[in-house]
């Protein structure tokens, strides 16, 4: 039987990450534009952090079955249809006038960001081979991390000189510009093997589950009510629970838990949540931190987010070569202590201090973490099956995204915690200094794990070999 002949792995790559591009775009833009939008819409700068959680949270929600959804009507309409949904939330976005219309608008827009980049990986890794498969990857971040670096400048300049509903505006012709690259260029990808009956018990109790969970951490950080808060979590943790316990009894739930007895796999998935925490908090608090906590104007602000951009952009210039050289396992172990350690210097910046410095300090942890997410994003997938690919691939977007989301309630509780002990009315330095050396902590924690991996894991994609 015939192979098909899929076009060069760059190309496809290229594309899948055009798509991300769009949305990494969106969202850094819209985190240096937040203390403007809280004035707008007169609430709280901490407050806005459900803007960015409700975006999350459609993507928690959805992308466990973006792999079902996918294998029964085509990986590549699926993906069109997304960018589709995509713009129509953003437009959404941009005519919004309150709090709660933006929640709406962003679930929207989420809706369609939870297809976009878990199948846009799933398109790669069911035509790239196993041996492409970190050159490819490579290839797929190069467009988003121009985008995470395209985004604080522009969003400065869009809150500086312009009218922030235009971070929004712009979504439009780089939606259409990728739907028109993917209908050209992505192939028709078919799954190896027939889909299986939905699962809509499983995909009701993580719904349930994920959305309760994490909108309960958003009202414990608003400060609003504590019982609605703590009911809420209740009852995410216990239809979190209910799914473990319904899962291990169904032949295909919509997530596998079974998937967790692959080494490589669980160990990538733990010590890459307890990472995320830090790296979802990270755009959340640096923006605050420099306009609300230094007084820096939006572009300022916008320079200097831009650096961890530019240091995950220089990352992927060595990624492959030093995984080469030292391997998966004491690369993450070692390179993780860097990471996070990176983002405790954040809690000592001063606005005295020389710009020149904070830009270096952001850069470094900007490559740091990049190199990190880069290792992990490949090693999960080294020993699972072809035929659970797709599963595999939605199970780990969507705890990327969840631990994301958490990170960002994280991140806005520890900041509203801090300001009740020192009632505060604004957030001060010290209450942000206290909120990074949290989150930096939890991302230390993952160390353990790191050290769990087989010295062998991963060799046969990196190439290295034991001396």
């Amino acid at each position: 039987m015939l192979q098909p002949v899929f076009p060069d792995y760059r190309v496809i790559s290229l594309i899948v990450g055009c798509a991300i591009f769009l949305e990494q775009v969106d969202g850094t833009v819209l985190a240096t534009a937040l203390p403007t939008m809280a004035r707008d819409f007169q609430v709280s700068a901490p407050a806005m952090s459900v803007a960015v959680t409700s975006y999350l949270l459609a993507l928690a929600i959805l992308i466990p079955v973006s792999g079902t959804i996918a294998d029964r009507f085509g990986a590549k309409r699926v993906f069109n249809s997304s960018i589709v949904v995509f713009i129509i939330g953003s437009i959404l976005c941009s005519l919004t006038h309150s709090l709660p219309m933006m929640v709406a608008s962003r679930l929207l827009q989420g809706t369609g960001g939870a297809m976009m980049a878990p199948v846009g990986r799933l398109v790669i890794l069911r035509t790239v081979e196993r041996r492409h498969l970190i050159s490819s990857m490579t290839w797929t971040l190069m467009p988003a991390i121009l985008g995470t670096l395209a985004g604080p400048p522009l969003g400065g300049f869009i809150v500086e000189y312009l009218d922030w509903r235009w971070i929004f505006y712009i979504n439009v012709p780089i939606g259409v510009l990728g739907y028109w690259l993917v209908r050209r260029y992505i192939p028709v990808v078919e799954c190896a093997v027939r889909p299986s009956r939905f699962d809509w018990p499983g995909f009701a109790l993580c719904s349930i589950g994920l959305g309760c969970l994490l909108f309960g951490l958003e009202l414990i950080g608003e400060n609003t009510n504590l019982f609605h808060a703590l009911t809420l979590i209740s009852l995410g943790t216990a239809s979190l629970m209910t799914y473990v316990w319904y899962a291990k009894r169904r032949v295909n739930p919509v997530m596998d838990l079974t998937l967790l007895r692959i080494d490589s796999f669980r160990l990538s998935v733990i010590s890459g949540s307890l990472m995320r925490i830090t790296q979802g908090a990270q755009p959340f608090l640096l923006p605050l931190l420099f306009q609300i906590g230094f007084g820096f104007s939006a572009v300022r602000s916008g320079q200097l987010i831009l650096a961890t951009s530019l240091g995950a952009l220089l990352a992927r210039g060595f990624t492959t070569r030093i995984l080469r050289w030292v391997g998966y396992r004491r690369a993450m172990v070692y390179n993780g202590v860097l990471a996070s350690l990176g983002y405790a210097v954040c809690a000592f910046f001063q606005p005295n201090w020389p710009f020149w410095l904070m830009f270096g300090l952001l850069v470094c942890c900007g490559a740091f973490m990049s190199f990190q997410f880069a290792a992990y994003n490949t090693v999960a997938y080294e020993a699972v099956p072809t035929e659970r690919v797709s599963v595999a691939n939605s199970f780990y977007s969507t705890l990327q995204q969840l631990m994301l989301s958490i990170g960002v309630c994280f991140g806005a509780l520890i900041l509203k915690f801090t300001m009740a002990l020192a009632n505060n009315a604004e957030p001060s330095r010290l209450n942000f200094s206290a909120a990074f050396l949290i989150v930096t902590l939890i991302s230390l924690s993952s160390t353990r794990w790191h050290r769990a991996f087989a010295h062998d894991a991963g060799h046969e994609m990196s190439g290295h070999r034991q001396r």
